[in-house]
Protein backbone atom coordinates (compact mmCIF):
# COMPACT_ATOMS: atom_id res chain seq x y z
CA UNK A 1 0.00 0.00 0.00
CA UNK A 2 1.00 3.93 -0.28
CA UNK A 3 2.66 4.86 2.64
CA UNK A 4 3.01 9.09 3.37
CA UNK A 5 6.48 10.20 2.62
CA UNK A 6 7.29 6.61 0.39
CA UNK A 7 7.74 6.21 -3.17
CA UNK A 8 4.81 5.53 -5.96
CA UNK A 9 5.53 2.08 -6.60
CA UNK A 10 3.14 0.00 -9.38
CA UNK A 11 2.13 -2.53 -7.17
CA UNK A 12 1.00 -0.44 -4.57
CA UNK A 13 -1.21 1.99 -7.14
CA UNK A 14 -4.07 -1.02 -6.89
CA UNK A 15 -4.55 0.39 -3.39
CA UNK A 16 -4.93 4.47 -4.10
CA UNK A 17 -8.22 4.05 -2.79
CA UNK A 18 -7.29 2.57 0.52
CA UNK A 19 -4.69 4.90 0.79
CA UNK A 20 -6.93 7.77 0.45
CA UNK A 21 -9.55 6.13 2.85
CA UNK A 22 -6.53 6.28 5.22
CA UNK A 23 -5.68 10.12 4.68
CA UNK A 24 -9.06 11.01 4.84
CA UNK A 25 -9.21 9.19 8.52
CA UNK A 26 -5.95 10.30 9.58
CA UNK A 27 -7.06 14.39 8.78
CA UNK A 28 -10.00 13.51 10.95
CA UNK A 29 -8.20 12.39 13.80
CA UNK A 30 -5.35 15.58 13.66
CA UNK A 31 -8.41 17.76 13.65
CA UNK A 32 -10.33 15.97 16.35
CA UNK A 33 -6.67 16.24 18.66
CA UNK A 34 -6.86 20.22 17.70
CA UNK A 35 -10.31 20.28 19.03
CA UNK A 36 -11.42 21.27 15.96
CA UNK A 37 -13.80 18.57 15.68
CA UNK A 38 -15.54 16.97 18.76
CA UNK A 39 -14.99 13.23 19.44
CA UNK A 40 -16.94 11.05 17.50
CA UNK A 41 -16.59 7.50 16.37
CA UNK A 42 -14.98 6.62 13.18
CA UNK A 43 -17.63 6.16 10.52
CA UNK A 44 -16.45 3.60 7.62
CA UNK A 45 -14.86 5.46 4.93
CA UNK A 46 -15.89 5.10 1.34
CA UNK A 47 -14.44 6.22 -1.76
CA UNK A 48 -15.72 5.77 -5.17
CA UNK A 49 -14.24 6.14 -8.61
CA UNK A 50 -16.00 9.72 -9.71
CA UNK A 51 -19.04 9.42 -11.74
CA UNK A 52 -17.71 11.93 -13.74
CA UNK A 53 -14.23 13.17 -15.35
CA UNK A 54 -14.32 16.98 -14.34
CA UNK A 55 -14.99 15.52 -10.46
CA UNK A 56 -11.55 14.01 -10.32
CA UNK A 57 -10.65 10.24 -10.17
CA UNK A 58 -11.84 9.51 -6.62
CA UNK A 59 -14.60 10.53 -4.31
CA UNK A 60 -15.39 10.91 -0.51
CA UNK A 61 -18.50 11.84 0.79
CA UNK A 62 -17.43 11.82 4.97
CA UNK A 63 -17.71 14.90 5.23
CA UNK A 64 -21.49 15.00 4.60
CA UNK A 65 -21.84 11.62 7.16
CA UNK A 66 -20.13 13.25 10.14
CA UNK A 67 -21.65 17.06 9.36
CA UNK A 68 -24.82 16.04 11.52
CA UNK A 69 -22.66 14.35 14.68
CA UNK A 70 -20.43 17.19 15.38
CA UNK A 71 -23.15 19.85 14.24
CA UNK A 72 -21.55 22.01 11.34
CA UNK A 73 -22.13 22.54 7.90
CA UNK A 74 -20.94 19.32 5.03
CA UNK A 75 -18.73 21.96 3.41
CA UNK A 76 -17.12 23.40 6.49
CA UNK A 77 -16.23 19.88 7.46
CA UNK A 78 -15.12 18.99 3.56
CA UNK A 79 -12.99 21.87 4.03
CA UNK A 80 -11.35 21.57 7.08
CA UNK A 81 -10.35 17.62 6.19
CA UNK A 82 -8.81 18.84 2.54
CA UNK A 83 -6.44 21.10 4.46
CA UNK A 84 -5.01 18.75 6.23
CA UNK A 85 -4.88 16.10 3.19
CA UNK A 86 -3.29 18.85 1.15
CA UNK A 87 -0.92 19.57 4.03
CA UNK A 88 -0.20 15.19 4.49
CA UNK A 89 0.41 14.93 0.30
CA UNK A 90 2.86 17.76 0.15
CA UNK A 91 6.08 15.70 -0.37
CA UNK A 92 4.72 12.64 -2.54
CA UNK A 93 2.54 15.20 -4.82
CA UNK A 94 0.50 12.18 -5.77
CA UNK A 95 -2.52 14.48 -6.10
CA UNK A 96 -2.80 17.26 -8.39
CA UNK A 97 -5.71 18.76 -6.72
CA UNK A 98 -8.83 17.88 -3.90
CA UNK A 99 -11.05 20.37 -3.95
CA UNK A 100 -14.46 20.06 -2.23
CA UNK A 101 -17.88 20.08 -4.04
CA UNK A 102 -21.28 20.88 -3.05
CA UNK A 103 -23.53 19.45 -0.84
CA UNK A 104 -20.15 18.15 0.75
CA UNK A 105 -17.99 15.80 -1.47
CA UNK A 106 -14.27 15.56 -1.65
CA UNK A 107 -12.87 15.14 -4.89
CA UNK A 108 -9.10 13.80 -5.44
CA UNK A 109 -7.43 14.25 -8.74
CA UNK A 110 -4.23 12.16 -9.47
CA UNK A 111 -1.46 13.88 -10.43
CA UNK A 112 0.60 14.33 -13.84
CA UNK A 113 3.78 12.97 -11.53
CA UNK A 114 2.13 10.26 -10.00
CA UNK A 115 0.40 9.07 -12.98
CA UNK A 116 3.88 9.22 -15.31
CA UNK A 117 5.54 7.44 -12.36
CA UNK A 118 3.18 4.58 -12.92
CA UNK A 119 3.23 4.64 -16.76
CA UNK A 120 7.23 4.35 -16.40
CA UNK A 121 7.59 1.46 -13.52
CA UNK A 122 4.35 -0.03 -14.75
CA UNK A 123 5.58 -0.81 -18.23
CA UNK A 124 8.54 -2.89 -17.21
CA UNK A 125 9.45 -5.98 -19.45
CA UNK A 126 8.17 -7.81 -16.41
CA UNK A 127 4.88 -9.15 -16.16
CA UNK A 128 2.24 -7.10 -14.52
CA UNK A 129 0.79 -8.10 -11.35
CA UNK A 130 -0.31 -7.85 -7.27
CA UNK A 131 1.17 -10.12 -4.60
CA UNK A 132 0.26 -8.03 -2.23
CA UNK A 133 -3.38 -8.59 -2.57
CA UNK A 134 -3.33 -12.44 -2.26
CA UNK A 135 -0.23 -13.26 -1.00
CA UNK A 136 -0.72 -16.39 0.79
CA UNK A 137 -4.12 -17.11 0.06
CA UNK A 138 -5.51 -20.15 -1.39
CA UNK A 139 -8.73 -20.05 -3.53
CA UNK A 140 -11.17 -23.28 -4.94
CA UNK A 141 -12.32 -22.21 -8.05
CA UNK A 142 -15.36 -25.01 -9.17
CA UNK A 143 -16.08 -24.43 -13.08
CA UNK A 144 -16.91 -26.10 -16.17
CA UNK A 145 -18.27 -29.60 -14.57
CA UNK A 146 -20.10 -30.77 -17.95
CA UNK A 147 -22.03 -33.69 -18.50
CA UNK A 148 -20.54 -37.50 -18.59
CA UNK A 149 -21.60 -39.25 -21.73
CA UNK A 150 -23.37 -36.13 -23.74
CA UNK A 151 -21.15 -33.81 -26.29
CA UNK A 152 -20.22 -30.54 -24.36
CA UNK A 153 -23.22 -28.38 -24.77
CA UNK A 154 -23.66 -24.51 -25.34
CA UNK A 155 -25.51 -24.23 -21.71
CA UNK A 156 -21.72 -25.31 -20.02
CA UNK A 157 -19.81 -22.53 -22.44
CA UNK A 158 -20.65 -19.71 -19.45
CA UNK A 159 -19.23 -21.90 -16.60
CA UNK A 160 -16.34 -22.10 -17.94
CA UNK A 161 -15.29 -19.47 -19.77
CA UNK A 162 -16.47 -17.20 -16.75
CA UNK A 163 -14.71 -19.44 -14.30
CA UNK A 164 -12.20 -19.37 -16.42
CA UNK A 165 -11.80 -15.79 -16.43
CA UNK A 166 -12.20 -15.45 -12.13
CA UNK A 167 -9.38 -18.08 -11.95
CA UNK A 168 -6.88 -15.89 -14.08
CA UNK A 169 -8.21 -12.45 -12.30
CA UNK A 170 -7.73 -14.16 -8.98
CA UNK A 171 -3.68 -15.47 -10.13
CA UNK A 172 -3.39 -12.22 -11.23
CA UNK A 173 -3.87 -11.10 -7.94
CA UNK A 174 -1.33 -13.04 -6.49
CA UNK A 175 -3.84 -15.67 -5.24
CA UNK A 176 -3.00 -19.37 -5.04
CA UNK A 177 -5.71 -20.67 -7.27
CA UNK A 178 -6.74 -23.99 -7.61
CA UNK A 179 -9.38 -24.49 -10.75
CA UNK A 180 -11.30 -28.35 -10.56
CA UNK A 181 -13.62 -29.67 -13.06
CA UNK A 182 -16.09 -31.21 -10.68
CA UNK A 183 -17.47 -34.13 -12.76
CA UNK A 184 -21.06 -35.86 -12.60
CA UNK A 185 -19.69 -39.24 -13.02
CA UNK A 186 -21.75 -41.02 -11.06
CA UNK A 187 -25.20 -41.76 -10.30
CA UNK A 188 -28.53 -43.46 -11.97
CA UNK A 189 -27.82 -42.36 -15.34
CA UNK A 190 -24.70 -44.74 -15.72
CA UNK A 191 -27.65 -47.84 -15.02
CA UNK A 192 -29.49 -46.45 -18.01
CA UNK A 193 -26.65 -46.11 -20.39
CA UNK A 194 -24.80 -49.65 -19.57
CA UNK A 195 -28.44 -51.16 -19.64
CA UNK A 196 -29.22 -49.49 -23.14
CA UNK A 197 -25.62 -50.79 -24.51
CA UNK A 198 -26.14 -54.38 -22.51
CA UNK A 199 -29.43 -54.85 -24.40
CA UNK A 200 -28.37 -52.90 -27.95
CA UNK A 201 -25.62 -55.34 -28.37
CA UNK A 202 -23.06 -52.34 -29.10
CA UNK A 203 -19.45 -52.80 -29.21
CA UNK A 204 -17.99 -49.76 -27.29
CA UNK A 205 -15.03 -49.08 -29.40
CA UNK A 206 -16.72 -48.11 -32.27
CA UNK A 207 -19.00 -45.74 -30.02
CA UNK A 208 -18.09 -41.70 -30.00
CA UNK A 209 -19.79 -39.32 -27.61
CA UNK A 210 -22.52 -38.67 -30.19
CA UNK A 211 -23.22 -41.84 -29.89
CA UNK A 212 -23.31 -42.22 -26.19
CA UNK A 213 -25.94 -39.26 -26.08
CA UNK A 214 -28.45 -40.78 -28.58
CA UNK A 215 -28.02 -43.90 -26.65
CA UNK A 216 -29.03 -41.84 -23.14
CA UNK A 217 -31.69 -40.01 -25.11
CA UNK A 218 -33.10 -43.44 -26.51
CA UNK A 219 -33.77 -44.94 -23.03
CA UNK A 220 -35.93 -42.32 -22.31
CA UNK A 221 -38.07 -42.68 -25.41
CA UNK A 222 -38.54 -46.44 -24.96
CA UNK A 223 -38.66 -46.34 -20.96
CA UNK A 224 -42.55 -44.59 -21.53
CA UNK A 225 -43.73 -47.54 -22.99
CA UNK A 226 -41.77 -49.97 -20.96
CA UNK A 227 -41.34 -48.74 -17.60
CA UNK A 228 -39.85 -52.01 -16.56
CA UNK A 229 -36.24 -50.28 -17.76
CA UNK A 230 -35.88 -48.05 -15.09
CA UNK A 231 -35.74 -50.91 -12.88
CA UNK A 232 -33.25 -52.57 -15.01
CA UNK A 233 -31.49 -49.40 -15.14
CA UNK A 234 -31.63 -49.22 -11.08
CA UNK A 235 -30.12 -52.81 -11.08
CA UNK A 236 -27.31 -52.45 -13.14
CA UNK A 237 -26.51 -48.76 -11.15
CA UNK A 238 -26.56 -51.35 -8.01
CA UNK A 239 -23.66 -53.61 -10.08
CA UNK A 240 -22.05 -50.75 -10.94
CA UNK A 241 -21.78 -49.64 -6.87
CA UNK A 242 -20.62 -53.35 -6.09
CA UNK A 243 -17.78 -53.42 -8.37
CA UNK A 244 -19.38 -55.71 -10.94
CA UNK A 245 -16.74 -55.91 -13.84
CA UNK A 246 -19.04 -55.77 -16.76
CA UNK A 247 -20.46 -52.73 -15.54
CA UNK A 248 -17.45 -50.99 -14.37
CA UNK A 249 -15.80 -51.38 -18.03
CA UNK A 250 -18.60 -49.41 -19.68
CA UNK A 251 -18.55 -47.12 -17.04
CA UNK A 252 -15.18 -46.34 -17.86
CA UNK A 253 -15.38 -45.85 -21.46
CA UNK A 254 -17.91 -44.04 -21.31
CA UNK A 255 -15.87 -41.65 -18.97
CA UNK A 256 -12.65 -41.47 -20.78
CA UNK A 257 -14.28 -40.62 -24.09
CA UNK A 258 -16.23 -37.76 -22.32
CA UNK A 259 -12.88 -36.39 -21.00
CA UNK A 260 -11.09 -36.43 -24.51
CA UNK A 261 -14.11 -34.68 -26.05
CA UNK A 262 -14.05 -32.26 -23.25
CA UNK A 263 -9.62 -31.90 -23.69
CA UNK A 264 -10.60 -31.06 -27.35
CA UNK A 265 -13.26 -28.17 -26.50
CA UNK A 266 -11.10 -26.75 -24.04
CA UNK A 267 -7.99 -26.48 -26.16
CA UNK A 268 -10.51 -24.61 -29.01
CA UNK A 269 -11.60 -22.58 -26.06
CA UNK A 270 -7.70 -22.12 -24.85
CA UNK A 271 -8.98 -23.87 -21.46
CA UNK A 272 -6.87 -25.21 -18.75
CA UNK A 273 -8.36 -26.34 -15.83
CA UNK A 274 -5.75 -28.24 -13.02
CA UNK A 275 -7.80 -30.71 -11.73
CA UNK A 276 -10.45 -33.12 -13.13
CA UNK A 277 -12.46 -35.18 -10.83
CA UNK A 278 -15.12 -36.51 -10.40
CA UNK A 279 -18.16 -37.59 -7.23
CA UNK A 280 -17.09 -41.76 -7.93
CA UNK A 281 -13.81 -40.49 -6.16
CA UNK A 282 -15.36 -39.58 -3.31
CA UNK A 283 -17.71 -42.67 -3.43
CA UNK A 284 -14.93 -44.98 -4.02
CA UNK A 285 -12.82 -43.43 -1.29
CA UNK A 286 -15.95 -44.83 1.24
CA UNK A 287 -16.09 -40.69 1.94
CA UNK A 288 -19.74 -40.81 2.13
CA UNK A 289 -20.23 -42.37 5.37
CA UNK A 290 -17.94 -40.14 7.13
CA UNK A 291 -20.25 -37.28 6.37
CA UNK A 292 -23.53 -39.55 6.98
CA UNK A 293 -21.72 -40.32 10.46
CA UNK A 294 -20.35 -36.57 11.38
CA UNK A 295 -24.36 -35.29 10.42
CA UNK A 296 -25.34 -38.24 12.89
CA UNK A 297 -23.00 -37.22 15.65
CA UNK A 298 -23.80 -33.24 15.62
CA UNK A 299 -27.16 -34.05 15.66
CA UNK A 300 -27.53 -31.84 12.38
CA UNK A 301 -29.19 -34.73 10.25
CA UNK A 302 -32.24 -36.36 11.29
CA UNK A 303 -34.58 -39.44 10.01
CA UNK A 304 -37.20 -38.52 8.59
CA UNK A 305 -40.13 -41.42 6.64
CA UNK A 306 -36.98 -43.42 6.23
CA UNK A 307 -34.53 -40.78 4.80
CA UNK A 308 -31.87 -38.59 6.55
CA UNK A 309 -32.91 -35.17 6.18
CA UNK A 310 -31.14 -31.87 7.21
CA UNK A 311 -33.65 -29.38 8.79
CA UNK A 312 -32.10 -26.00 8.91
CA UNK A 313 -32.42 -23.56 12.12
CA UNK A 314 -35.48 -21.62 11.91
CA UNK A 315 -36.86 -22.96 8.64
CA UNK A 316 -34.48 -20.29 6.72
CA UNK A 317 -34.03 -23.18 4.06
CA UNK A 318 -36.59 -25.75 2.82
CA UNK A 319 -35.11 -29.36 4.02
CA UNK A 320 -32.42 -31.45 2.18
CA UNK A 321 -31.72 -34.89 2.26
CA UNK A 322 -28.57 -36.73 2.82
CA UNK A 323 -29.87 -40.00 2.35
CA UNK A 324 -32.77 -41.10 0.27
CA UNK A 325 -34.55 -43.79 1.77
CA UNK A 326 -33.72 -46.35 -0.34
CA UNK A 327 -30.04 -45.98 0.81
CA UNK A 328 -28.49 -44.04 -2.19
CA UNK A 329 -26.75 -41.07 -1.57
CA UNK A 330 -27.81 -37.60 -2.65
CA UNK A 331 -26.15 -34.68 -4.40
CA UNK A 332 -25.73 -32.88 -1.22
CA UNK A 333 -23.75 -35.53 0.50
CA UNK A 334 -21.58 -36.23 -2.28
CA UNK A 335 -20.55 -31.75 -2.52
CA UNK A 336 -20.42 -31.80 1.51
CA UNK A 337 -17.34 -35.42 0.99
CA UNK A 338 -15.88 -32.77 -2.09
CA UNK A 339 -16.31 -29.91 0.36
CA UNK A 340 -14.44 -31.93 3.06
CA UNK A 341 -11.61 -33.38 0.73
CA UNK A 342 -10.52 -30.03 -0.44
CA UNK A 343 -10.34 -28.35 3.05
CA UNK A 344 -8.31 -31.35 4.10
CA UNK A 345 -5.98 -31.03 1.07
CA UNK A 346 -5.88 -27.33 0.19
CA UNK A 347 -7.16 -25.39 3.18
CA UNK A 348 -8.56 -23.00 1.08
CA UNK A 349 -9.63 -19.04 2.34
CA UNK A 350 -12.20 -19.08 -0.45
CA UNK A 351 -14.29 -20.97 -2.79
CA UNK A 352 -16.01 -19.97 -5.62
CA UNK A 353 -18.55 -22.09 -7.44
CA UNK A 354 -19.39 -20.69 -11.08
CA UNK A 355 -22.53 -22.81 -11.85
CA UNK A 356 -26.28 -22.07 -13.38
CA UNK A 357 -28.95 -19.85 -11.18
CA UNK A 358 -31.01 -22.92 -11.03
CA UNK A 359 -28.49 -24.83 -8.60
CA UNK A 360 -28.67 -21.42 -6.51
CA UNK A 361 -31.02 -23.23 -3.62
CA UNK A 362 -29.03 -26.79 -3.86
CA UNK A 363 -25.68 -24.42 -2.89
CA UNK A 364 -27.46 -22.44 -0.25
CA UNK A 365 -28.15 -25.38 1.63
CA UNK A 366 -24.82 -27.31 1.09
CA UNK A 367 -22.66 -23.67 2.27
CA UNK A 368 -25.03 -23.42 5.74
CA UNK A 369 -24.85 -27.37 5.96
CA UNK A 370 -20.83 -26.80 6.11
CA UNK A 371 -21.37 -24.02 8.73
CA UNK A 372 -23.44 -26.64 10.96
CA UNK A 373 -21.22 -29.48 10.29
CA UNK A 374 -18.50 -26.56 12.02
CA UNK A 375 -16.34 -26.66 8.83
CA UNK A 376 -16.33 -23.30 8.01
CA UNK A 377 -18.25 -20.05 7.66
CA UNK A 378 -20.95 -20.04 4.85
CA UNK A 379 -19.16 -16.77 3.57
CA UNK A 380 -16.38 -18.57 2.96
CA UNK A 381 -18.36 -19.73 -0.56
CA UNK A 382 -19.28 -17.68 -3.43
CA UNK A 383 -21.72 -18.32 -6.11
CA UNK A 384 -20.73 -17.17 -9.55
CA UNK A 385 -24.86 -17.74 -10.36
CA UNK A 386 -25.11 -17.01 -14.35
CA UNK A 387 -27.63 -16.89 -16.66
CA UNK A 388 -29.01 -18.44 -19.58
CA UNK A 389 -27.85 -18.10 -23.34
CA UNK A 390 -30.05 -16.78 -25.65
CA UNK A 391 -30.30 -15.91 -29.30
CA UNK A 392 -31.77 -12.57 -30.92
CA UNK A 393 -35.26 -14.99 -30.94
CA UNK A 394 -35.43 -15.91 -27.75
CA UNK A 395 -33.75 -18.88 -25.75
CA UNK A 396 -31.80 -21.46 -27.38
CA UNK A 397 -34.14 -24.48 -28.34
CA UNK A 398 -33.82 -27.94 -30.12
CA UNK A 399 -35.76 -31.11 -30.14
CA UNK A 400 -36.24 -32.59 -26.18
CA UNK A 401 -33.65 -34.13 -24.78
CA UNK A 402 -30.81 -33.12 -27.28
CA UNK A 403 -28.04 -30.45 -27.15
CA UNK A 404 -27.03 -27.92 -28.61
CA UNK A 405 -23.73 -28.34 -29.38
CA UNK A 406 -20.96 -26.14 -28.33
CA UNK A 407 -18.84 -26.70 -31.42
CA UNK A 408 -21.40 -26.02 -34.06
CA UNK A 409 -21.42 -22.27 -32.09
CA UNK A 410 -17.69 -22.26 -32.22
CA UNK A 411 -17.22 -23.08 -35.75
CA UNK A 412 -20.02 -20.81 -37.24
CA UNK A 413 -18.11 -18.00 -35.20
CA UNK A 414 -14.84 -18.78 -36.72
CA UNK A 415 -16.63 -18.89 -40.42
CA UNK A 416 -18.42 -15.33 -39.90
CA UNK A 417 -15.16 -14.35 -38.49
CA UNK A 418 -13.26 -14.81 -42.25
CA UNK A 419 -15.04 -11.87 -43.26
CA UNK A 420 -12.70 -10.34 -41.33
CA UNK A 421 -9.53 -11.99 -42.14
CA UNK A 422 -8.66 -14.90 -44.51
CA UNK A 423 -6.06 -15.53 -42.66
CA UNK A 424 -7.44 -18.89 -40.87
CA UNK A 425 -5.71 -18.76 -37.81
CA UNK A 426 -6.64 -15.11 -37.39
CA UNK A 427 -10.48 -15.94 -38.25
CA UNK A 428 -9.99 -18.83 -35.36
CA UNK A 429 -8.95 -16.59 -33.04
CA UNK A 430 -10.95 -13.31 -33.58
CA UNK A 431 -14.36 -15.58 -33.95
CA UNK A 432 -13.81 -17.65 -30.38
CA UNK A 433 -12.91 -14.46 -28.76
CA UNK A 434 -15.62 -13.09 -30.17
CA UNK A 435 -17.99 -15.61 -28.44
CA UNK A 436 -15.92 -15.45 -25.50
CA UNK A 437 -16.13 -11.73 -25.15
CA UNK A 438 -19.82 -11.52 -25.51
CA UNK A 439 -20.51 -13.63 -22.35
CA UNK A 440 -17.51 -12.13 -20.34
CA UNK A 441 -19.04 -8.49 -21.24
CA UNK A 442 -21.87 -9.55 -19.56
CA UNK A 443 -23.16 -9.37 -15.89
CA UNK A 444 -22.65 -13.14 -15.50
CA UNK A 445 -26.37 -13.12 -13.29
CA UNK A 446 -28.24 -11.69 -16.24
CA UNK A 447 -28.97 -14.39 -20.01
CA UNK A 448 -26.67 -13.11 -22.43
CA UNK A 449 -27.85 -12.53 -26.11
CA UNK A 450 -26.52 -14.14 -29.24
CA UNK A 451 -26.34 -11.62 -31.72
CA UNK A 452 -23.91 -12.23 -34.08
CA UNK A 453 -23.34 -8.85 -35.60
CA UNK A 454 -22.91 -7.32 -32.87
CA UNK A 455 -19.84 -9.75 -31.43
CA UNK A 456 -18.31 -9.31 -34.72
CA UNK A 457 -18.46 -5.29 -34.99
CA UNK A 458 -14.70 -4.16 -35.40
CA UNK A 459 -16.36 -0.58 -34.40
CA UNK A 460 -18.47 -1.83 -31.48
CA UNK A 461 -17.86 -2.71 -28.02
CA UNK A 462 -17.13 -6.67 -29.25
CA UNK A 463 -13.95 -9.28 -28.83
CA UNK A 464 -13.05 -8.49 -32.53
CA UNK A 465 -12.65 -4.54 -31.85
CA UNK A 466 -10.22 -5.18 -28.71
CA UNK A 467 -8.36 -7.74 -30.70
CA UNK A 468 -8.15 -4.58 -33.31
CA UNK A 469 -7.21 -1.72 -31.46
CA UNK A 470 -4.51 -3.75 -29.74
CA UNK A 471 -3.44 -5.02 -33.05
CA UNK A 472 -3.12 -1.17 -34.28
CA UNK A 473 -0.75 -0.59 -31.03
CA UNK A 474 2.02 -3.63 -32.10
CA UNK A 475 1.37 -1.71 -35.40
CA UNK A 476 2.39 1.56 -34.38
CA UNK A 477 5.28 0.15 -31.96
CA UNK A 478 6.80 -1.62 -34.92
CA UNK A 479 6.82 1.11 -37.69
CA UNK A 480 8.52 3.43 -34.72
CA UNK A 481 11.07 0.63 -34.69
CA UNK A 482 12.47 2.77 -31.79
CA UNK A 483 13.10 2.00 -28.01
CA UNK A 484 10.62 3.13 -26.13
CA UNK A 485 11.64 5.67 -23.35
CA UNK A 486 9.38 7.07 -20.71
CA UNK A 487 9.59 10.32 -19.64
CA UNK A 488 9.78 11.87 -15.96
CA UNK A 489 7.77 15.18 -17.43
CA UNK A 490 5.06 15.10 -19.79
CA UNK A 491 5.35 18.41 -20.94
CA UNK A 492 1.80 19.89 -21.47
CA UNK A 493 -0.25 17.05 -21.95
CA UNK A 494 -3.53 17.55 -24.24
CA UNK A 495 -6.82 15.67 -23.10
CA UNK A 496 -6.81 12.47 -25.44
CA UNK A 497 -3.09 12.23 -24.00
CA UNK A 498 -4.16 12.61 -20.44
CA UNK A 499 -7.47 10.14 -21.06
CA UNK A 500 -5.25 7.52 -21.80
CA UNK A 501 -2.32 7.83 -19.34
CA UNK A 502 -5.65 7.95 -16.66
CA UNK A 503 -7.24 5.07 -18.52
CA UNK A 504 -4.24 3.07 -17.68
CA UNK A 505 -3.19 4.02 -14.20
CA UNK A 506 -7.13 2.59 -13.40
CA UNK A 507 -6.05 -1.15 -14.74
CA UNK A 508 -4.97 -3.08 -10.91
CA UNK A 509 -7.85 -1.08 -9.52
CA UNK A 510 -10.40 -2.24 -12.49
CA UNK A 511 -9.01 -6.25 -11.59
CA UNK A 512 -9.30 -5.77 -8.05
CA UNK A 513 -12.73 -4.82 -8.24
CA UNK A 514 -13.36 -7.58 -10.99
CA UNK A 515 -12.09 -10.39 -8.42
CA UNK A 516 -14.21 -8.86 -5.32
CA UNK A 517 -17.58 -8.74 -7.44
CA UNK A 518 -16.89 -12.03 -9.11
CA UNK A 519 -17.74 -10.20 -12.00
CA UNK A 520 -15.09 -10.68 -15.65
CA UNK A 521 -17.41 -7.72 -17.26
CA UNK A 522 -15.23 -5.39 -15.42
CA UNK A 523 -12.36 -6.05 -16.86
CA UNK A 524 -13.97 -5.70 -20.22
CA UNK A 525 -15.67 -2.29 -19.78
CA UNK A 526 -11.88 -0.95 -18.56
CA UNK A 527 -10.87 -2.52 -21.94
CA UNK A 528 -12.75 -1.27 -23.86
CA UNK A 529 -12.95 2.12 -22.59
CA UNK A 530 -8.92 1.99 -22.56
CA UNK A 531 -9.18 1.09 -26.41
CA UNK A 532 -12.13 3.96 -27.30
CA UNK A 533 -9.73 6.43 -25.57
CA UNK A 534 -6.41 5.29 -27.32
CA UNK A 535 -8.36 5.31 -30.30
CA UNK A 536 -9.02 8.79 -30.24
CA UNK A 537 -5.57 9.64 -29.32
CA UNK A 538 -4.38 7.89 -32.41
CA UNK A 539 -7.49 9.61 -34.75
CA UNK A 540 -6.45 13.20 -33.43
CA UNK A 541 -2.76 13.38 -33.26
CA UNK A 542 0.32 11.76 -35.31
CA UNK A 543 2.28 9.61 -33.34
CA UNK A 544 5.52 8.62 -35.18
CA UNK A 545 5.24 11.97 -36.71
CA UNK A 546 4.70 13.78 -33.70
CA UNK A 547 5.41 17.88 -33.80
CA UNK A 548 8.36 17.67 -31.70
CA UNK A 549 10.42 14.65 -30.79
CA UNK A 550 9.57 14.22 -26.99
CA UNK A 551 5.83 14.37 -27.89
CA UNK A 552 6.93 11.39 -30.35
CA UNK A 553 8.42 9.83 -27.22
CA UNK A 554 5.49 10.13 -25.04
CA UNK A 555 3.37 8.73 -27.50
CA UNK A 556 4.84 6.02 -28.16
CA UNK A 557 5.36 5.55 -24.47
CA UNK A 558 1.65 5.48 -24.46
CA UNK A 559 1.21 3.45 -27.25
CA UNK A 560 3.44 0.73 -25.32
CA UNK A 561 1.24 0.58 -22.53
CA UNK A 562 -1.73 0.87 -24.06
CA UNK A 563 -0.36 -2.88 -25.56
CA UNK A 564 1.24 -4.31 -22.47
CA UNK A 565 -2.35 -3.15 -20.97
CA UNK A 566 -5.10 -4.42 -23.13
CA UNK A 567 -2.60 -7.85 -23.63
CA UNK A 568 -2.67 -8.40 -19.98
CA UNK A 569 -6.62 -7.48 -19.81
CA UNK A 570 -7.13 -10.19 -22.56
CA UNK A 571 -4.97 -12.56 -20.91
CA UNK A 572 -7.49 -12.09 -17.87
CA UNK A 573 -10.33 -12.69 -20.38
CA UNK A 574 -8.55 -15.57 -21.91
CA UNK A 575 -8.71 -13.82 -25.66
CA UNK A 576 -6.20 -14.49 -27.93
CA UNK A 577 -4.02 -11.21 -28.47
CA UNK A 578 -3.08 -10.77 -32.49
CA UNK A 579 -0.35 -8.81 -34.19
CA UNK A 580 -2.11 -8.11 -37.25
CA UNK A 581 -5.89 -8.49 -38.25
Amino acid sequence: MLVLGGKFRYDESIMVKEEIGKMVERAIKNLQKERFFSDFEMPRIDVDGATEEIFGDYSVNTAMRIAKEIKKSPMEVALKIIGELKSMDRKDRLFEKIEAVEPGFINFFVSQKALLDFLNKSCDKKKRGSKKGGEKKVVVIDYSSPNIAKSFGVGHLRSTIIGQAVYNIYKFLGWKCIGVNHLGDWGTQFGKLIRQIKEEKLVLENLTIDDLEKIYIRFHKEAQSNPIMEEEARIWFKKLEKGDKEAKKIWEFCVETSLKEFGRIYSLLGVKIDHCMGESFYVREGKMDEIIKEAVKKKIASESQGALIIEYPGNELPPSMLLKSNGTTTYLTRDLATIKYRLKKWKPDLFIYEVGADQSLHLKQLFRAVELLGWRKKEDFFHVSHGLIRNIHGKFSTRKGETIHLENILNEAVERAEKISEDKEIAKAVGIGAVKYNDLSQQYKKDIIFDWDKMLNLKGDSGPYLQYVCARTESVLKKAGQEVIFPTDGGIINKEEEAVLRAIFKFPEAVEKAATRFSPNIVCEFSFDLAQKYNSLYNFHKIIKAETEEKKKFRLALTFAVNKTLKEALSLLGISVLERM
